[in-house]
């Protein structure tokens, strides 16, 4: 008879702990993963901060340094120009006077000659008059070597090892070196950057501490993580409603703005246009009345040319009526809606604009009509206004991924257009409208020209049976 084996009895885990399992273990990984990657970047990125803190500080101190020695030099420019070579005088005064510009704690100014001869040294003067040519500093570098090739270089930097006059002991140093060539002198100042090595080292400690308190974040944040994805759904469902509003109310206002501005320009257009000319055919009236009045035999033309200017103004408002909504575009399609905008615009400004379309096999849908005319008239308006082109060629096809609108200018590009009113709000347009019906809208723009080109999606190619007959023709 075999013994019984005794069965662990299994905890029942029910279907909410499963989806917290589910969406805590992946969380747990993941933030292990990113406490290990932010540990690594964080002193990478610490690091780099400190390189360049410590290159800002050491610059500084360049920069310092390059101002004492040239104030110093520009201050006694006036007896160093004027003195010759042997001018032991001359050589004497300045001496004496770069002596006696010592300033702060430690700084303070030298002289060596080319031979390694010390001049000058106010603050250890056991140097003076004597050669230290071969002279190196605690590292093995030949200090007063480097300050001299540096000076027969024309000026410099140097970086060494220097006792500090106030204790004795060796410190990082920078020293900026200049010539006084016709004395073979080397002329120059120095800083220790004791300061510099601290602020260094007090960055690294705490680049230290943030990386232990960012563990310490990340974890709190780990905990207060796996509470939230408790509530992440309530949140999402509230928050992608939000969104949706605020979106709703975005789009009701920038309509509300889209009619606010095509009443402005209708309200320009009316002002500019037909109200001028109204205006001067008002007057020819008034003036063909008077001269009628008075048996003057140029009341006729006076009157004719009270016609010309009416006829002008219907033209006028007819034009205004077109682009508020072009009939052609009903009537006939998209294409010969875009090719009487193309011949309007090179009888309007003079530039030579050319016309280029295939017949569709499937027909585009209202919207998409509409979208791509509007984009060829505010490309024709920019064109007009910002390019400066002399010619101008709209090509529109249909193909199997859908219809293509392409439209080029040989003009001055878009970033050399000058700016004005609304510059660049007619591009934003376009893409807004190529955006809300699924297309592309791509913009290429150089000196030599701009293309635009926009693209639209199989989805709006309608098949011809979906409408009647007689609209078979329209593209």
């Amino acid at each position: 008879m075999q013994p019984m084996t005794r069965q662990r009895p299994r905890i029942p885990i029910s279907y909410g702990q499963k989806l917290f399992l589910l969406a805590s273990v992946p969380l747990i990984l993941a933030v292990s993963a990113i406490a290990f990657l932010v540990a690594v970047q964080s002193r990478a990125l610490a690091d780099r901060e400190i390189q360049s803190l410590e290159t800002q500080l050491i610059e500084a101190k360049k920069r310092e340094l390059r101002n004492y020695v040239t104030q110093a030099r520009n201050g006694f420019h006036f007896v160093y120009g004027s003195a010759d070579p042997n001018d032991q005088d001359a050589k004497e005064q300045i001496m004496q006077i770069l002596a006696a510009m010592i300033y702060g704690d430690e700084g303070f100014f030298f002289v060596y000659e080319y031979d390694g001869t010390n001049l000058v040294s106010p603050r250890q003067t056991d140097l003076i008059n004597k050669n230290w040519i071969d002279h190196r500093d605690s590292s093995g570098k030949l200090v007063v070597a480097s300050f001299i090739e540096t000076a027969r270089q024309g000026a410099g930097y140097v970086e060494h090892m220097w006792p500090k006059p106030s204790t004795g002991e060796d410190a990082h140093m920078i020293t900026y070196v200049t010539s006084f060539p016709s004395w073979r002198w080397a002329v120059g100042t120095g800083v220790f950057i004791d300061d510099v090595v601290a602020t260094v080292a007090a960055s690294k400690a705490e680049v230290e501490a943030r990386v232990r308190q960012t563990f310490l974040y990340i974890g709190g944040i780990t905990l207060a993580a796996l509470f939230l994805v408790f509530a992440s759904g309530l949140f999402i469902n509230i928050r992608e409603r939000r969104l949706a509003d605020a979106k709703l109310k975005e789009l009701t206002q920038r309509v509300f703005d889209a009619q606010e501005e095509e009443r402005g320009r209708v309200a320009r257009e009316l002002h500019d246009g037909i109200s001028q000319i109204l205006v001067g055919v008002k007057f020819a009236l008034d003036l063909a009345r008077r001269r009628i009045r008075q048996e003057d035999p140029r009341a006729e033309d006076t009157l004719e040319n009270g016609i010309e200017n009416l006829g002008d103004a219907i033209q006028e408002v007819r034009r205004i009526s077109r682009d508020l909504r072009p009939g052609v575009l009903d009537d006939l399609g998209l294409g010969p809606a875009i090719k009487a905008l193309a011949d309007d615009f090179r009888v309007r400004t003079g530039i030579d604009t050319q016309f280029n379309t295939v017949v569709f096999r499937n027909r585009l849908s209202q919207e998409a009509k509409i979208a791509l005319y509007r984009i060829a008239q505010e490309a024709l308006t920019n064109i007009e206004r910002h390019s400066g082109a002399t010619q101008v060629l709209v090509d529109l096809r249909g193909h199997r991924a859908g219809a293509t609108l392409h439209i080029s200018d040989d003009g001055c590009g878009v970033e050399q257009a000058p700016k004005g009113d609304g510059h660049g709000i007619g591009l934003r347009n376009m893409q807004e409208r190529m955006e809300q019906i699924g297309g592309h809208l791509r913009v290429l723009s150089s000196k030599s020209g701009t293309v635009i080109e926009a693209r639209l999606p199989l989805a709006h190619m309608l098949p011809p049976q979906d409408k009647d007959p007689q609209s078979k023709a329209k593209a």
